[in-house]
């Protein structure tokens, strides 16, 4: 396999890896980008959809993130 043609997502996001996972999960289901689920914290992706995946999640982590400003 051409390595510009894969990249490996790895999650090293905190509190909980495997709530990442689910969500990148859930994303993939709308649109395909994981080549294969390694293990409990990393999956091959298509190289050329990593920018993609990276914002998307970020956006959706910041979405599910508390914030006091928007409690007060």
């Amino acid at each position: 396999m051409a390595s510009n043609r894969l990249s490996l997502l790895q999650s090293r996001r905190s509190p909980s890896d495997s709530a990442v996972k689910q969500i990148l999960l859930a994303m993939n289901e709308k649109d395909p980008f994981i080549i294969e689920d390694l293990d409990e914290y990393h999956l091959v992706i298509k190289a050329d959809e990593e920018y993609r995946v990276r914002r998307e999640l970020d956006a959706e982590l910041e979405k599910n993130t508390y914030s006091l400003e928007a409690s007060q």
